[in-house]
């Protein structure tokens, strides 16, 4: 008899310990958070992604009352910050803020020691950005149909300049040749501002670039934008057509950060966290402050992110192997 009431009262008190948890992962946040939260870039400080994961951890602060803190730990492609933050304890205070490159990592890095769709899980996406295609003016196209005729007249000629070996820029090109069945020939460089300088200079004679990045070159004369290679067009260039509209259905390189936290972070916190991202992406003087230089705020769902995560790791994993492209490792 008194086991059974010692075992009653055993099963009672685990239900009300476990009550707390249930709660929590149903729809409330608790005290979270209640302390700082790290917010991990896994990449060499500076560019954009500073500027938009600090903006995102300021009105994380201002929202829910605690510092929310970018903290860099960038090594080995990337993946030194990543492995840190997929091995946290799941409580939503440490974070990882990423770009369009974790999809491209998750695709050429083998042997990871993190499984990037089931280590860690999307929070929300807060930005994106539309990028283009470039050539020097010394090439003699002045659209993506002429670009495609150019490359098929000359095949191997046009040096394709890129960020590295394996890396967004690579992988963009070789889609895009692979399906028109062109040959070019990739320049592999240590980051996209060495490759840039040779493409002002004439040394590689098309590359890849962010809107924000192009955009003055463009205005210059120095560079001559041929076609958008986000899905949709920009504001920026209205006249612009895109790949996705001239051949390539599917085709959508779209530069964007957003916010990642391990497995196991209650649901309640990922939606919280979305939900005021949501909030401030919707600001019509941040809105139109953002698309002075053709970027745009999102605000995803952490469904909503997770569902992109999968397409493009899984998008780029079948075209690396198709092509055999190996990554250069930092």
């Amino acid at each position: 008899m008194g086991r059974s009431v010692y075992a009653a009262a055993s099963v009672i008190l685990a239900l009300a310990a476990g009550s707390s948890s249930f709660v929590f992962a149903q729809g409330s946040i608790g005290n979270y958070p209640s302390k700082p939260v790290s917010m991990i870039s896994p990449y060499v400080p500076g560019g954009t992604t500073d500027k938009d994961g600090r903006l995102w951890g300021q009105k994380m602060s201002e929202a829910l009352g605690k510092p929310f803190i970018l903290d860099f730990k960038p090594g080995a492609g990337s993946t030194v910050g990543t492995a840190f933050v997929a091995k946290a304890v799941p409580d939503g205070h440490t974070l990882l803020a990423i770009t369009s490159g974790y999809s491209i990592t998750a695709a050429t890095y083998k042997d990871l020691s993190y499984d990037p769709l089931k280590d860690l899980v999307g929070v929300t996406m807060y930005i994106k950005r539309p990028t283009l295609l470039m050539v020097h003016p010394s090439v003699p196209v002045h659209n993506y149909e002429e670009y495609i005729a150019y490359a098929r007249a000359n095949p191997g000629k046009i040096n394709f300049g890129t960020s590295g070996a394996g890396g967004l820029y690579h992988l963009m090109g070789a889609w895009m040749h692979s399906v028109t069945r062109t040959e070019v020939t990739f320049i592999n460089y240590k980051g996209a501002a060495p490759m840039f300088v040779d493409l002002l200079a004439g040394r590689v004679h098309v590359s890849p670039a962010s809107l924000f990045n192009a955009m003055p070159f463009v205005k210059t004369g120095k560079v001559r934008a041929i076609v958008v290679l986000s899905k949709e067009r920009t504001a920026v260039l209205p006249g612009m057509k895109t790949v996705s509209e001239q051949g390539i259905p599917d085709f959508d390189y779209t530069a964007w950060g957003g916010i990642l936290a391990p497995a196991g972070v209650p649901v309640a916190i990922l939606n919280r966290l979305a939900a005021e991202t949501a909030k401030y992406t919707r600001d019509p003087v941040l809105i139109s402050k953002a698309a002075e230089d053709g970027t745009v705020l999102v605000g995803s769902t952490p469904a909503e992110f997770q569902q992109l995560l999968v397409t493009e790791i899984n998008r780029w994993r079948k075209l690396v192997k198709d092509n055999d492209i190996k990554a250069e490792v930092d």
